[in-house]
This record gives C-alpha cells, structure tokens and sequence, in this order.
C-alpha cells in the first residue's frame, strides 16, 4: 500500500462540539499522522497521513464528525507526505 497525505477543510458547526480532539483520538485509533486545528473562519482543517484507504476512511468520518457536529463542507487536497512522525491539535 502507499502512503499518502490529505489537508482536509471541514466547514459546518464544528466549533465548540469537540471536532479537534474527536478527530485526534479518531486519527491516532486509525495509526495516521498529521495535526488539526480550528480556522479564523470557524472552520476546522486537518492534515492526515497513511494509508491510502485508512486516509480515505478518515476523510468519510469528517463528513459526519462528533456528536452535535453539522458538517456542511469537506474539502480535500492531496498531497505528497512529509514524514509527519505523530497526531497533533494545533492552536
């Protein structure tokens, strides 16, 4: 299998229902690597990197997102990995 990267832009209400750290202990479950954070504009954008079809995998959990998230918007640009060594939230 090949080793990907996806930056991932979640638009919706997912400020203040815990999208980041839901997303961090989703992505850590899932063995990927990479960080998210919350954007100026009330989004929450993700980077994950692995396995092509566990990526995928995670990108489908972003469409739904924790409990009391109402995902309206994901966007995804593929990229070329960049060693990311753990999962982070960045601030």
């Amino acid at each position: 299998m090949s080793r990907t990267r996806a930056r991932v832009l979640i638009s919706g209400k997912v400020q203040g229902v815990y999208f980041r750290g839901s997303t961090e202990d989703e992505a850590r479950s899932r063995g990927l690597t990479g960080w998210v954070r919350n954007t100026r504009e009330g989004q929450v954008e993700a980077v994950f990197e692995g396995e092509q079809e566990t990526v995928e995998g995670m990108i489908a959990w972003c469409h739904r997102g924790p409990p009391g998230a109402r995902v309206t918007d994901v966007t995804v640009t593929w990229e070329e990995p960049r060693g990311e060594r753990a999962f982070s939230v960045r601030f």
